[in-house]
């Protein structure tokens, strides 16, 4: 979709089409940032293209042509009435016979689509999915849309940044790129002769908006799931956001983070680490950073490092605490880091634990596993949903555990105390989060 006018940001780019503002990426090279969009997607095996234009058309269709010097076949539909950011799909609709690629070309991006097409296929074999929504935490999820999901990725409810939210939420925010599948379009109700015709009621262009009207009532119908990921996605619609955009991409991070590259991580403990230690937390009102943890957060964000906690929780075993408690706390300390501007890309806890017979239990939980630690299982796990090198990453914690965890990994260690004589075998020992990420980075 690459037909906005991209107002914002028009002052400093007056006579050039959004798509075809220029970047130089590590190298130097300058491209059109829609160039290096279709670029990618090509080496990707995603070659026939479809772009969706209006304003300053001529221009990116004498930029791009046919597409062949890209190694593309793109073709275009030229919205000379407005439709609305979908109207389109339904004028096409015999071109699309399979589920589509549906990409924003008001966001830059550098993603690992095979990917994520590939999950949206799984759930549509699964479960009959219509779409998948690329989402992924923000530094501003206070002022962002939010997408609630439930434990299996599947959409409950969209809230816009005016909707009013919970105290509490997860920082899972809609990117505005897609998995559709056409059936969508033919169950939507919408008639696609109307669509950019005059209404008879109302005397308006009859358009279609893809959020309220295509996906947000497949909200809590199954049908619709989130695919997270910690790809770069970043809309460059202001000049500070261009010259943001442009950092990243010249210091090689747009690139970098495509889950098709090897990934770093610095994987963090929870209590005593994150929060305040007051022994088994059981109750969301003890739940409090520790000073100096968003900050640190924050720098983990902006290094290239993916921030990951794992955390042994065994109170979920023992019945004092229940997994959907469990999440409210996690959504707690996501929301307070929100506020700061910091977020973590992913979170693995064990709700196992080995001792029995103790009233209230868990029984099927009360096992050996793999994943508390300090074995390696939650690491692995997480290295292998993230394609992480292990070897290049970081495991931080306040105890021996965590240690033990991040040696069974393979990661480097930093253990977290007053006490700086290495009584265990961590590479370093800092006396907090804050000083830990000032060693490493």
């Amino acid at each position: 979709m690459a037909g906005g006018k991209g107002t914002r940001i028009s002052e400093l780019f007056p006579d050039i089409p959004k798509p075809l503002i220029p970047i130089k990426n590590k190298a130097g090279e300058s491209k059109p940032v829609l160039e290096w969009e279709i670029q990618s997607l090509v080496e990707q095996g995603f070659k026939e293209i479809i772009l969706t234009v209006s304003h300053m058309a001529d221009k990116i269709q004498d930029y791009f042509g046919n597409g062949e010097q890209l190694g593309a076949s793109i073709t275009y539909f030229v919205e000379d009435t407005p439709l609305g950011n979908a109207g389109a799909l339904f004028k096409m609709r015999d071109q699309l016979t399979e589920p589509f690629l549906l990409l924003n070309a008001d966001a830059v991006f550098d993603v690992d689509f095979k990917r994520f097409y590939a999950a949206h296929m799984k759930k549509k074999e699964e479960c009959g999915v219509l779409a998948t929504l690329f989402t992924h935490p923000n530094s501003h999820p206070y002022d962002s849309g939010l997408i609630v999901g439930d434990s299996l990725g599947r959409v409950i409810s969209w809230l816009t940044k005016e909707d009013s939210r919970p105290t509490y939420y997860k920082n899972r925010v809609n990117a505005g790129l897609h998995v559709i599948d056409p059936q969508l379009l033919d169950q939507s109700g919408i008639d696609a002769v109307s669509v950019g015709e005059k209404s008879p009621q109302t005397g308006k262009t009859i358009k279609v908006d893809l959020d309220r009207q295509l996906l947000k009532p497949l909200c809590n119908t199954g049908r619709m799931y989130c695919y997270d990921s910690p790809e770069y996605v970043k809309d460059m619609g202001t000049p500070e956001r261009y010259e943001a955009v442009c950092r990243d991409y010249a210091n090689g991070v747009v690139e970098s983070k495509n889950l098709s590259h090897k990934q770093k991580a610095i994987f963090l403990d929870r209590d005593g680490t994150i929060n305040k230690y007051v022994g088994f937390l059981r109750d969301i009102d003890q739940f409090e950073l520790i000073d100096g943890v968003a900050e640190a957060v924050k720098r983990i964000n902006e290094s290239g490092y993916l921030c990951i906690v794992v955390t042994n929780q065994p109170v979920i075993a023992r019945g004092e605490v229940t997994r959907e408690q469990l999440e409210a706390i996690h959504m707690k300390m996501e929301t307070e880091l929100g506020k700061q501007g910091a977020y973590i890309d992913g979170l693995y806890y064990c709700p196992h634990h080995p001792d029995k017979g103790f009233e209230g239990e868990v029984k099927e939980l009360k096992i050996e596993c793999d994943c508390r630690k300090p074995k390696p299982g939650l690491l692995l796990h997480a290295a292998e949903d993230f394609n992480i090198d292990l070897t290049a990453s970081w495991m931080i914690g306040d105890g021996d555990n965590d240690v033990g965890a991040g040696e069974n990994a393979g990661c480097k260690t930093i253990l977290l105390s007053n006490d700086l004589e290495n009584t265990c075998n961590a590479d370093i020992i800092a006396r907090n989060l804050k000083e830990a990420i000032e060693q490493i980075l």
